[in-house]
């Protein structure tokens, strides 16, 4: 009898799942569809891949807390194989000792598995969230205990099998089995945002692999997978897609989908940068409100951290949307009412009755005005650390982007500095709307030669050489700190004799601070021009010492016909170093004390590169001490994003917090390979009674300790402690 009502229970909960799957499927529907539909062959396909994406890229992220990995498995995959076994053996009716062997090993696991969940429970760390959640350890246990002692009955004899699932017990073990199942169903049965169980997540979760917006980043059987970090770019042809996300159903359907696989573990908020310095960010939370945007509703059940901030309107409770209803709404830095985009207050109503009564419609249930705070989405600073963090592989960034894109081409509603930033873009071609000459006043001395007048000499000689390096200036050349930096670069590669150029005034900005501003269409202007003028020349790759500009010729300009070869100048110099083209004495650096490597963003999260500038700091044979965030976890500057020019308030600064972990090391010097990080870091006032680290950038480092004749350098012996210590307004205007 008891096993007949398990097994209408089963298949009761199979249905639930099954509605509750299709209400979600219809939620990322909302969203926008791919340019093109997708194959039968290529759906199956795509949900092929989820084991292998589970199992290795899900899991090598999982694995980096192996207390959570370790209980993940157990909990999670002793789920997945005692549901499976459940609707064999109880469902269809397959009696089988081994089969109960089988089911009570997975029921066991599950149980051990939830042991540590209710132990991480007892006192959650503050980035889990709370609420519905903290019933979850005794849903697994119930479940899980309830199945294994049901099970019992498949594999000891007949007589004490029948006394374990007949009778009262069986009834109250098969109670059990339900209730948990209904706590972790419950999540997949409806179409709101309120809903939290966790096969909401294993569902969206699993999907979420199969149908991922970058599946580049996945690995395969040959590769280890790459970085896909480039931002996707907006279609301006078409006039008619939306310029950015501008409300929920903006999003494509797929980073709906994504949204909806967050589990609310809070690694994100962990990591934040903004988060940390009370900036009122949390990537966790901003994912939640587009869920809640996505269903409809408000944010009153979020029971994690909020945005930080004393500000009441930050308060749970006090946001909402729905997917046909703005995200920001009306925002305070927009262009008067007459430009802009008018947006009024984000109406809640309730769902029409069962007769679809209009009346039922119009109800009003709730009143927001905004369902995220324009705050918000500017203290990001686009560093990438939730995305490394996340398991489920969620693209916060991408979603943060969209969202800007919408308020700074839409209604013109980029804070700060950040408006005055765009104009000099569009007008000047560099952010600070400098004349494109200035870029080189600091290099009057240096005879750099240009790249049209080599080329143009080697085509008179009929020499098809390329040029062997192009040198990327960047921006940084307009800064007096950074232009220490290129003179010590410089001096670098003309010690290993490299066959280098520079564009000179044909050099633009790169767009990359137009681009994480949201200005797609400067950005897209930018990148197509600087394209057409790489194009008249010849050269074998460009270096540059910005990993801004970097990322975005080598990863970015891709996808508007510029692919290069582009390097970093560390993992160029350590090229030069290995084909020994250079010669250093470590003895000139033994002044300088222990080093810490600062790892940039945009070199590091965003493409990987960790090991160049390490190496490096061996050969010169320096102490180095890491820092407890370093490689993929090493804290942002705060320079990255636009946040400079935002400058979104907090309780610090996330250059402070940097220099803290400097301090932590006990190193004298912090090594850096960005211009950004070195202006941010050196912007650091240290604590009273305290001596600030010496930040250098790894050019000036490596500049010190060269050994060779100074005339192949073209620089006076005066001139190399200038470029690589301290240089005078006068020396940086010669």
């Amino acid at each position: 009898m008891n096993e007949t009502v398990l097994s209408v229970l089963i298949f009761a909960a199979l249905a639930l799942a099954a509605i509750g799957a299709v209400k979600r499927i219809g939620l990322w529907r909302q969203g926008r569809a791919d340019a093109t539909s997708m194959s039968v062959g290529e759906l199956i396909a795509s949900l092929a891949k989820v084991p292998r994406r589970y199992g290795v890229d899900l899991h090598h992220v999982v694995a980096r807390d192996r207390y959570m990995a370790n209980t993940h498995v157990a909990t999670g995959g002793g789920f997945v194989a005692a549901a499976l076994l459940m609707v064999v053996v109880y469902g269809f009716g397959i009696d089988s000792a081994w089969l109960g062997v089988l089911l009570l090993l997975a029921s066991g696991a599950m149980f051990a598995g939830a042991l540590f969940v209710r132990r991480r429970r007892l006192d959650p760390p503050a980035r889990l969230s709370r609420g519905p959640w903290m019933r979850l350890p005794k849903s697994l246990l119930v479940f899980s205990a309830s199945l294994f002692v049901m099970s019992l009955s498949l594999v000891l004899p007949e007589g004490v099998g029948g006394m374990i699932s007949g009778g009262v017990l069986g009834l109250v073990l098969v109670a059990g089995i339900a209730w948990g199942l209904l706590e972790m169903i419950v999540g997949m049965t409806g179409g709101g945002s309120r809903i939290t169980g966790p096969m909401k997540h294993a569902f969206a979760g699993a999907l979420h692999l199969a149908f991922h917006r970058r599946p580049a980043r996945f690995s395969t059987r040959d590769s280890a997978g790459i970085r896909d970090s480039a931002l996707l770019p907006l279609d301006l042809s078409n006039p008619e897609a939306p310029l950015g996300v501008g409300k929920p159903a903006d999003f494509n359907w797929r980073q709906l989908l994504g949204f909806d696989a967050c589990v609310q573990c809070g690694r994100c908020e962990a990591v934040c940068p903004a988060f940390a310095a009370g900036q009122p960010l949390n990537p966790k939370k901003l994912i939640q409100d587009m869920v809640v945007g996505m269903a409809g509703g408000s944010d009153a059940a979020y029971a994690g951290s909020p945005y930080p901030g004393d500000e009441p309107k930050r308060a749970p409770g006090q946001h909402g949307g729905g997917p046909q209803q703005v995200i920001v709404g009306a925002s305070p830095h927009a262009r008067p009412a007459g430009q802009a985009a008018s947006s009024g207050p984000i109406q809640i109503k309730a769902a029409p009755g069962a007769a679809g009564k209009p009346a039922d419609a119009d109800k009003l249930i709730h009143e927001f005005t905004v369902l995220v705070e324009p705050e918000t989405l500017w203290a990001c600073t686009t560093c990438r650390a939730c995305v490394e963090e996340c398991p489920m592989m969620i693209e916060h960034v991408d979603a943060i982007v969209d969202m800007r894109r919408h308020m700074t081409l839409e209604q013109g509603a980029t804070p700060g500095k950040g408006v005055e930033v765009l104009d000099n873009l569009i007008a000047t071609d560099n952010p600070g709307g400098f004349a494109l000459e200035a870029r080189l006043h600091w290099a009057a001395d240096l005879d750099l030669p240009r790249i049209a007048g080599v080329q143009a000499a080697r085509e008179a000689a009929r020499d098809p050489r390329p040029v062997e390096a192009l040198l990327w200036l960047g921006d940084g050349a307009f800064d007096m700190r950074n232009q220490r930096t290129l003179r010590a670069f410089v001096q670098v590669l003309r010690a290993a004799r490299v066959d280098f150029a520079i564009l000179g005034a044909e050099e633009r900005d790169s767009g990359d601070v137009a681009r994480r501003l949201g200005d797609e269409a400067t950005f897209q202007s930018l990148a197509t021009r600087n394209i057409a003028t790489l194009s008249k020349y010849r050269f074998a790759r460009i270096i540059t010492c910005d990993p801004h500009s970097f990322h975005v010729l080598g990863r970015e300009y891709v996808a508007f016909g510029g692919d290069y070869l582009v390097n970093h100048h560390t993992s160029y110099m350590n090229e030069l170093l290995a084909a020994g083209r250079l010669s250093l004495d470590a003895t000139r650096l033994a002044t300088l004390g222990s080093v810490t490597w600062h790892d940039p963003c945009y070199l590091g999260r965003y493409n990987g590169e960790f090991e160049a500038p390490r190496t490096l700091l061996a050969a010169l044979g320096l102490e180095v001490r890491e820092m407890q965030r370093s490689g993929f976890r090493s804290r942002c500057c705060g320079g990255g994003g636009g946040a400079p020019v935002t400058d979104i308030p907090g309780k610090q600064r996330i250059p402070d917090m940097r220099m803290g972990d400097v301090r932590e090391t006990g190193a004298e010097v912090v090594a850096v390979g960005c211009p950004q990080c070195t202006a941010m870091l050196e912007g650091v006032v240290a604590p009273a009674g305290e001596a600030e680290p010496q930040v250098l950038d790894l050019a000036e480092l490596m500049a010190r300790a060269l050994v060779a004749d100074a005339s192949t350098q073209g620089l006076s012996t005066q001139g190399l402690a200038a470029s690589t210590t301290q240089t005078t307004d006068a020396e940086v205007a010669a």
